[in-house]
């Protein structure tokens, strides 16, 4: 607790006398304080990759995913506390249940973004409750609307995206981003590079072990969210890996030079 923030950081419902929510700034930074994830939106559906670090070898290998399943056409990536996740996850499953019910159709991805953003943001806006400590990517596939992307912060204010990135390691990620060309990718390319982005962001010296999750919303999965098939994860990793040590290599000659 910072002396700034002394006395306005105890409730959610304070405001500091330069108009800053203290409550919802931290939750920013268990947001942070996750591994990185990725979503990319590319011209024929969406890609998620997620660095999930390992914080025990006696951990099961696929154990305590931080990528869900909400609809069968819509996919969620968290960053941030795995219980909070969890609990917000529930809620749009069952938001997504009451759609289908009084629709007879699928929720629409924009629409069960706004409704998630306003769960989100609610609260922020009650001293009995504190905000949610994660970020969220929502994307999937629409009949009308084809491939979407969204990212829902701990404030509950929400973005559309072609590419985007949450955790300690998204402003590096961002970067990388930038220089591809997604509505030219397709979603097998773009499994590829989202892995080649979360093993070069990896920092092995401060972070653990991690496992790289891949899933995709596409064609190949009959526009239906579903984790990456291992053989395709696995050549994914291995292109990554070599991009990854050619990397290290040229460093290493630079130095030498």
């Amino acid at each position: 607790m910072t002396s700034i923030g002394t006395g306005y950081d105890l409730s959610a419902t304070t405001f500091s006398p330069d108009g800053r929510v203290f409550q919802v700034e931290y939750a920013h930074k268990a947001a942070e304080n996750s591994g990185t994830a990725i979503g990319l939106r590319v011209k024929d559906g969406v890609v998620f990759a997620v660095e999930k670090l390992v914080i025990s070898k006696m951990l099961e290998p696929g154990s305590n995913k931080r990528i869900h399943t909400v609809t069968p056409h819509i996919g969620m990536a968290t960053a941030g506390l795995m219980a909070d996740a969890s609990a917000v996850l529930n809620w749009a499953r069952k938001e997504s249940g009451d759609y289908r019910q009084f629709y007879s159709n699928e929720i629409p991805t924009k629409i069960l973004c706004d409704r998630l953003s306003g769960y989100v943001q609610m609260y922020t806006l009650y001293g009995y409750v504190r905000p949610f400590g994660i970020s969220i990517l929502l994307g999937g596939v629409d009949k009308k609307a084809g491939p979407q992307l969204f990212c829902i912060e701990p404030s509950g204010i929400s973005w559309g995206y072609y590419g985007c990135a949450i955790g300690k390691g998204k402003q590096a990620a961002k970067s990388e981003i930038e220089k591809l060309k997604l509505s030219e990718l397709t979603c097998r390319q773009a499994v590829v590079e989202a892995a080649k982005m979360i093993y070069s962001i990896h920092d092995d010296v401060k972070d653990k072990e991690f496992e790289l999750e891949l899933s995709w919303v596409c064609p190949e999965s009959n526009n239906k969210h579903t984790m990456v098939p291992k053989d395709i994860k696995e050549q994914a990793e291995k292109l990554a890996q070599a991009a990854l040590d050619e990397e290290d290599e040229s460093s290493d000659d630079e130095m030498d030079a």
